[in-house]
């Protein structure tokens, strides 16, 4: 393949990852090589490419000569997804020192007003990219890249939950800001189990329910934070 090919290749997997993460192409639906190569502009080469990358990842199944069928996530995997979302965003708060806790509840203040914004343009694209940060922040605080680049591998999954409920955030944008500054001021008092409760809410408020939601403190097994 040359390096024209593999730009072709990565700018239709681009294209067609982000068309199915916001459900432009809903699960379910059949989509074709000849189709897609027109809607992206490349030949089919990329896009077949571009496909059998997606499917590797869980998000599309290839029928030879009559073209792939978009996969969603089944209720289960978006428990599971709720479950690491609550362990690895309550314990890297759980063990994040106070002074990264400040520095980082300050950034989601300001964050919190980027997404206050969003939500009165009706920009639910725009929220979701601000939401997926402004939680990303909080495994970021605990300084383990280890688990940082665990969560990370969840984003598009993320992504791709927040989008199937784009009418329903908007619905609930009040609601959804004020346990954004919950979140922010528990970060702030260090209440790590607090937080993991009020964390745990939040989460089942989007139509997550996790596996593990009773029971769960997000901190017990783990060595206290550094007061430092």
């Amino acid at each position: 393949m040359t390096d024209g090919d593999l730009s072709a290749s990565a700018r239709a997997y681009a294209a067609i990852r982000d068309s199915i993460l916001d459900g432009t192409h809903a699960p379910g639906e059949m989509v074709g090589e000849a189709n897609l190569a027109a809607a992206i502009g490349v030949s089919r080469t990329p896009v077949r490419a571009a496909l059998a990358r997606l499917q590797d990842e869980g998000w599309i199944v290839i029928y030879p000569k009559r073209g792939a069928i978009v996969q969603g996530l089944s209720e289960r995997a978006i428990a599971e997804l709720g479950d690491a979302r609550l362990i690895l965003e309550s314990t890297s708060v759980g063990r994040a020192p106070a002074a990264s806790r400040e520095r980082l509840a300050d950034a989601m203040a300001a964050s919190i007003e980027r997404q206050r914004a969003a939500f009165a343009a009706g920009d639910v694209r725009e929220f979701i990219e601000l939401t997926l940060r402004f939680h990303r922040g909080f495994v970021e605080a605990g300084g383990n890249t280890v688990l940082l680049d665990l969560y990370d591998r969840m984003s598009d999954r993320q992504r791709f939950v927040l989008f199937q409920a784009g009418d329903r955030l908007l619905g609930r944008c009040e609601e959804i800001i004020s346990e954004h500054q919950a979140l922010t001021d528990l970060l702030r008092s260090g209440d790590a189990a607090a937080f993991a409760a009020a964390l745990r809410d939040h989460i089942a408020e989007t139509g997550v329910k996790p596996l593990s939601s009773f029971g769960f403190d997000g901190i017990t097994t783990f060595p206290p934070a550094s007061t430092a």
